[in-house]
């Protein structure tokens, strides 16, 4: 177990690279490893994440190497079954994504996930594949889950999904569907959340060579295509960069975070414009974002959520000490995330001292009460984790943050990154 200590900071200042986006690093391994040939993916995030993607694809026959800048991806065009069970580790994107794909293997395959199917759910995805010609059974003993894919290839036809549980069911019949025997037809049951990594997965897909018609409720996947290798760049990571941007905007410090492209398809670039919303002086560069101290008070606000559900924990951060009442809503899938993280951020932010309550689907902050110091529980959430480490960087006393490790799913160098921009961090 990782223990940090985090004391108050006066100031952060200087300037940081942005890790890489761990949702596009998968999404571009995934795609590699489909295609037939060799693809490189530069400027990859390696992360408990991100390995758990490269375990799922090579033991389903494609190859990886990882050489200095990026990682070779070698796909076979077909794929095997796998001879040993897959390991997900905790990631639910490897798992809902793998679980498609695997279906398109010659035989049968079975996918590991530590984690409750409570917390992550699947049916409704295994369902979807039921409707398009496939089968596959799920089991479960204390937090280890069992998913056997029967494989054989995808028929096609038409199936329905629910849009507002998981992006990444849709995600994962993107990447399968247009290799299967028959056209495809998604129609989307209720309203799409997080519809950006949709895009996200989209804009992939076409680097690939591979076409898919995406309207608002329904979607149209041609059967029997081929995916193509490319090399292509990931671009850093606005929901991991969020964090660092938070703590430069409530120290009132001036930071300057590189990597950072504003033509990326990511929805969490959204904190640009929150930030700029709440109060903070933000400078876009090139290829650069800088937060310029300021001693304005931040305002709070009023904001759904729906589509950019990562950015609660770091939204949460900025309403306490804002000046006055927020509201966050259209959160209700955070529920269903690494922990209830609705639930979570209540729990450790109230630890430190803050006005918050927690709804349905969000959270209300009245900002401005002094936060302190506490021994915090991330419930092991890397989210949690960077959330309450922020906060702490303005809060009265030392913060402790038990099973720090946490943070190494999406941001491993996080501690590092802060510790480099000033914040006193000491870690057992």
């Amino acid at each position: 177990m990782v223990t940090v200590v985090i004391s108050k900071a006066d100031a952060l200042n200087g300037e940081v690279f942005a890790p890489s986006s761990k949702s596009y690093t998968q999404r571009m391994v995934i795609a590699a490893a489909l295609s037939g040939g060799q693809s490189k993916v530069f400027n990859p995030l390696f992360s408990e994440d991100t390995e758990a993607t490269l375990r799922a694809v090579t033991a389903l026959g494609a190859e990886y190497k990882s050489q200095d800048g990026y990682w070779l991806i070698t796909g076979t065009g077909q794929l095997n079954s796998a001879e040993k069970p897959i390991d997900c580790g905790e990631s639910g994107a490897t798992l809902r994504f793998m679980i498609p794909i695997a279906a398109l293997a010659l035989g049968p395959s079975t996918l590991l996930f530590h984690g409750s199917f409570k917390r992550r759910p699947v049916e409704p995805l295994i369902e979807s594949l039921k409707q398009l010609g496939t089968a596959a059974t799920t089991s479960e003993q204390a937090d280890l889950g069992s998913i056997y894919v029967e494989g054989g290839g995808i028929v096609g036809g038409k199936t329905n999904i629910a849009g507002d549980i998981s992006s990444q069911f849709i995600s994962g019949l993107l990447f399968a569907c247009p290799m299967a025997k028959n056209d495809t037809e998604i129609n989307i049951t209720s309203p799409l959340e997080s519809s950006v990594y949709v895009n996200m997965t989209e804009s992939v897909l076409n680097k690939h060579k591979i076409s898919v018609n995406i309207d608002r409720n329904k979607i149209i996947i041609p059967s029997k295509q081929k995916y193509s290798p490319v090399d292509d760049v990931v671009p850093g990571d606005f929901s991991s960069a969020a964090f660092l941007l938070a703590a430069a905007a409530i120290t009132k410090s001036n930071v300057t975070i590189h990597n950072l492209n504003t033509g990326s398809v990511q929805g969490d670039k959204a904190i640009l414009e929150i930030l700029k919303k709440v109060g903070v002086d933000v400078i876009v560069g090139n290829d650069c974002v800088k937060i310029s101290g300021s001693v304005k008070n931040l305002s709070p606000i009023d904001i759904n959520v729906k589509n950019i559900p990562d950015l609660v924990p770091v939204i949460t951060v900025l309403a306490c000490y804002a000046t006055g009442t927020s509201r966050i809503y259209g959160a209700g899938r955070l529920r269903l995330k690494e922990s209830d993280r609705l639930q979570a951020l209540y729990e450790e932010f109230r630890k430190m001292g803050a006005n918050i309550e927690v709804t349905n689907d969000g959270l209300t902050v009245i900002g401005e009460k002094p936060l302190h110091g506490a021994i915090i529980d991330p419930h092991n959430d890397h989210r949690i984790a960077m959330a309450c480490t922020v906060a702490a960087l303005l809060a009265e006393g030392k913060t402790t943050i038990q099973n720090a490790e946490c943070i190494r799913k999406s941001y491993p160098q996080f501690y590092t990154h802060l510790k480099q921009l000033g914040a006193e961090i000491v870690g057992k």
